[in-house]
């Protein structure tokens, strides 16, 4: 298995990273919203985007 971060081999330690660096950027992803789902914009949010983007 190789670490999702760097592509160097997987440590048994710190699975499925290599170290705790890349364990450590991956969370840090996370925490800052590195990481999202695509979704449909909700209800009402899409008259909002087109009012500001009309001009």
């Amino acid at each position: 298995m190789k670490c999702p971060i760097c592509g160097k081999p997987a440590a048994p330690s710190h699975k499925p990273f290599c170290s705790r660096r890349c364990a450590d950027i991956d969370l840090g992803r996370w925490l800052n919203s590195g990481y999202a789902l695509p979704a449909p914009p909700a209800e009402g949010e899409d008259d909002n985007e087109n009012a500001m983007t009309s001009d």
